[in-house]
């Protein structure tokens, strides 16, 4: 399967998701797919067998409403059965609309727009200081540049 195909299961299986949950950003899941589709393809290294493995790269979406689209390649990834993304949305799950650090593969719970990248640009930090050689990846939306923790996190970053 190429990341192509793969994109397409995950926005296929993440509009699925909302339908049936009746939830919304639908278009913040689509902007994503193909984004979440590589790096979970093509580029992140992960263990579905020990999703806390220390040699991981992390992956934090800081658009966190966004999540059908991560949990959906996790799913295809083998970190837990397609058939559970069925709860997405509905009381009691673990798949919630925001993306939620109880299902496994994920690193953060966020929602609150402006927090996930200060958060991944601390793993980083931690990761260099430690000389790990993972890798963090945040996606982050353009609504949350504007948050101040964003741009403090840019000066910082540097």
């Amino acid at each position: 399967m190429t990341s192509i195909e793969f994109a397409k299961k995950i926005k296929l299986k993440a509009l699925e998701m909302a339908y049936t949950a009746k939830s919304s950003h639908v278009g913040g899941i689509l902007s994503v797919a193909d984004i979440v589709a590589v790096l979970y393809h093509d580029i992140a290294r992960f263990n579905v067998q020990n999703p806390q493995d220390e040699e991981r790269d992390r992956i934090v979406l800081s658009k966190g409403h966004c999540c059908a689209a991560i949990y959906a390649a996790l799913a295809e990834c083998g970190f837990f059965p397609l058939e559970e993304l069925k709860t997405f949305g509905q009381n009691g799950s673990r798949f919630s609309c925001h993306i939620s650090h109880k299902v496994p593969g994920v690193e953060l719970s966020s929602g609150s727009l402006g927090h996930g990248a200060p958060v991944a640009c601390g793993m980083a930090l931690d990761g260099k200081r430690k000389q790990k050689d993972y890798r963090v990846f945040a996606i982050v939306g353009d609504g949350e540049c504007n948050e101040g923790s964003v741009w403090e996190m840019v000066m910082f970053a540097g």
